[in-house]
Formats: C-alpha cells, sequence, structure tokens
C-alpha cells in the first residue's frame, strides 16, 4: 500500500497538467529524473506495452503496470551485474530467463547486437530495459496472433505489415 501512495504522488508530480493520463514526454522527462536516459522511441514503446485503452498515454493503472515490469527487469539487472555497473551477454541471457523470456541463440544474439549501444558487449541498465521492453512489446504482439497458444503463427501480408509498423524502437 505504501508503494501505491509514492508512485501515486510521483504520478501526480510528472502529470503536471492533471489530465490523469501522462504523455510520453512527460515519462521521459521522469525517467530521466531517475538516470534512465531512454530515445523518445523508447518511452512510446514502454507506453504502447501498457496502454490498456489505447489512447496513446498512460493513465495511473497502466504506470503501476509499467513499474512492476521496470522493477522486475532492474532486479533481474542488479542480481547479476555483480558490482560492474552492467551486464555481458550470458548475464543478459540469464536475466531474460529469470524474467520469463526464452529465446534460441539466432535470436539471442541478434537482438543483443541491436541494443549493445556502444557494441564493447557490455549492457548498463538502461540498454538492459530497452532491450527488454523490445522483447515484452514483440512477446505482446506475437500473443495477439497466436490465439491457440501453440508458439507458432501465419500471417497474411498485411498483418505482417501491421507487425513491422507495431515494432518500432
Amino acid at each position: 500500500m505504501e508503494n501505491t501512495a509514492i508512485l501515486r504522488e510521483w504520478f501526480d508530480r510528472v502529470d503536471s497538467d492533471r489530465s490523469g493520463n501522462i504523455t510520453a514526454l512527460q515519462l521521459k522527462r521522469a525517467l530521466s529524473v531517475g538516470n534512465l536516459e531512454f530515445s523518445l522511441s523508447v518511452v512510446q514503446q514502454m507506453i504502447r506495452m501498457y496502454d490498456f485503452d489505447r489512447n496513446g498515454t498512460m493513465d495511473f493503472e497502466e504506470f503501476v503496470a509499467l513499474n512492476n515490469f521496470l522493477l522486475k527487469v532492474q532486479h533481474a539487472f542488479s542480481d547479476l551485474e555483480r558490482g560492474r555497473g552492467f551486464l555481458v551477454p550470458e548475464d543478459v541471457h540469464e536475466a531474460l530467463v529469470k524474467i520469463g523470456f526464452r529465446l534460441d541463440s539466432p535470436a539471442f544474439y541478434t537482438v543483443c547486437e541491436s541494443f549493445d549501444q556502444s557494441k564493447n558487449g557490455r549492457f548498463r541498465l538502461d540498454d538492459f530495459i530497452s532491450l527488454c521492453i523490445f522483447v515484452q512489446s514483440a512477446r505482446n504482439l506475437f500473443n495477439s496472433f497466436d490465439t491457440a497458444k501453440q508458439g507458432r503463427v501465419t500471417l497474411d501480408f498485411n498483418q505482417f505489415v501491421y507487425c513491422t509498423g507495431n515494432c518500432r524502437i
């Protein structure tokens, strides 16, 4: 309960126009106060992940869901960074498994290559969060097509275009 009150206070400070919703720009500024620097496109992806009412902004309930996801990701990072301040690819793989993502080697190494901003095999917290947001967004989109829950989908061209349009980071 105390955590919810703290989150409500933080959310209300960010919601400067008192609309009950925060925009991607407001969320980006708030995250940067906590030393988490993300591009606007990553912050927009965060909102899309938890924008349950699809209005393009984040209300308090959606914000709590995002916060829970980010805490889970941060805990996995903290458990494996060993005081270094970064993860190496083997740690990233272990952290993804802790979070509940299982990727085969080709998918894992492709994602790592895409999110290793400095191209040195070291993933800072913000790199790792961006990677997890991408993987979670991809999972959400995949699950929307995997209605039989078989782990496989067949897409027609229109569905493929829809997917590529929704996988921007």
